[in-house]
């Protein structure tokens, strides 16, 4: 299913033109979260996107995602407490990514005005994932104890709203991973895509737009 990435790569370069002229603009700070095991070069193509409908979107900086999840949650806050000087922005994450802005929600609703998740696993713990021993190894989380952490942060609802896109055709992350039962104000939206091309999908852009517009 992942061979996919490359050709939707090259779909979202021939649509780029018209869908800039068909989404909603907008405008206001963004914080883009990448994957496991990527950097702020996979969001690129979204940030510059968002950056041409009229959104301030930033890059995360804090390298490659491999470490423990949680342990990144102090920097971002700090990064998000800089970025919400005046108003609250808004969090896009890709897989990993989403998990953690949902994190950064939960535990500082002050500083965000919405959460959008893309190809993210909210539940299940690594296992809901093809990956999910290889990201065991790399932060040194077992299973079982990602997921009791999952469950006792989970007692502490997110306020603030959720777009949440997922693909029932992801190679890598479970469908059923990435639907959120316990957010009041959750919304789920089904793309067509791999797991490795959601970052380079027309339709994702599309309705990442969409929900960033519903959010202003």
């Amino acid at each position: 299913m992942e061979v996919r990435a490359g050709m939707e790569l090259t779909q979202l370069m021939w649509a780029l033109p018209m869908l800039r002229m068909r989404v909603p603009r907008g405008s206001g700070r963004l914080l883009v979260l990448p994957g496991f095991m990527n950097d702020d070069t996979i969001t690129w193509p979204l940030r510059h996107f968002l950056s041409s409908i009229g959104y301030e979107p930033h890059p995360w900086q804090l390298g490659v995602s491999r470490k423990s999840m949680f342990s990144y949650l102090p920097p971002l806050l700090q990064r998000a407490e800089a970025l919400a000087e005046h108003g609250p922005i808004a969090l896009v994450g890709y897989s990993r990514g989403g998990a953690l802005a949902r994190e950064m929600a939960r535990e500082r609703p002050d500083l965000v005005r919405g959460v959008v998740t893309v190809g993210s696993p909210v539940r299940g713990g690594p296992q809901a994932t093809q990956i999910g021993a290889f990201a065991a190894r790399q932060t040194g989380f077992s299973p079982e104890l990602m997921r009791q952490l999952q469950q006792e942060r989970a007692r502490v609802p997110i306020k603030v709203p959720v777009c949440a896109l997922y693909s029932k055709t992801d190679g890598i992350v479970a469908w059923q991973a990435c639907i959120d039962e316990d957010t009041a104000l959750a919304e789920h939206i089904e793309v067509r895509g791999s797991h490795a091309g959601l970052m380079f999908n027309t339709g994702v852009y599309r309705h990442i737009a969409e929900a960033l517009n519903r959010l202003a």
